[in-house]
């Protein structure tokens, strides 16, 4: 079996050399499938941002982001609602789509975003075909949401572009 080098967990590299075992409801161990490694993942991803952490380091958020994304198999837009003092409140994914594109609705953002009571947000999403860089669509989703977000004074901190292997930040590359 050919290796994959690269390191994030998806479809297509799996390796079932090592199984991973999961304990069905009558007590017995049977291996884990494919969905229940991503699901348990996914879920274990929560603990890289404490509630009571600060969004203030950005190579935290987006490791956080890229556990969440990396090795959907489908576009999935998700965004991270912030208090105040920048603390988690909810992440939610708002968008979920095809192979290379996800619908969002900056009104439904901003709907979120008021019922949670958000002060900030950060977004971020997958792109599957491996490439991290932003789209000209992604740039004007960007500004669109930064637009609608600022009418009702909630700060747009960044949009992460999420692949299996990188990340790339909007708001340090200056495009927000």
């Amino acid at each position: 079996m050919k290796t994959n080098s690269i390191a994030a967990l998806s479809y297509d590299n799996m390796n079932d050399a090592h199984p991973l075992y999961v304990r069905s409801p009558n007590g017995r161990y049977k291996p884990a499938t494919d969905d229940q490694i991503l699901a348990a993942g996914r879920i274990a991803a929560e603990s890289l941002i404490p509630a009571t952490d600060m969004m203030g380091n950005p190579d935290r958020v987006a490791q956080f982001f890229q556990s969440k994304l990396a090795g959907l198999g489908h576009e999935c837009a998700a965004f991270l609602y912030l208090d105040t003092q920048l603390k988690p409140i909810r992440y939610i994914e708002q968008g979920n789509g095809t192979l290379n594109h996800a619908s969002i609705y900056p009104r439904e953002i901003v709907k979120t975003a008021l019922r949670l009571n958000s002060a900030a947000l950060m977004m971020a999403h997958n792109h599957p075909s491996g490439l991290a860089e932003p789209s000209p669509a992604d740039l004007a989703l960007t500004r669109q949401l930064k637009q609608a977000l600022a009418l009702i004074d909630v700060r747009f901190l960044d949009h992460i572009i999420v692949s299996a292997t990188e990340t790339t930040s909007l708001a340090s590359r200056g495009q927000m």
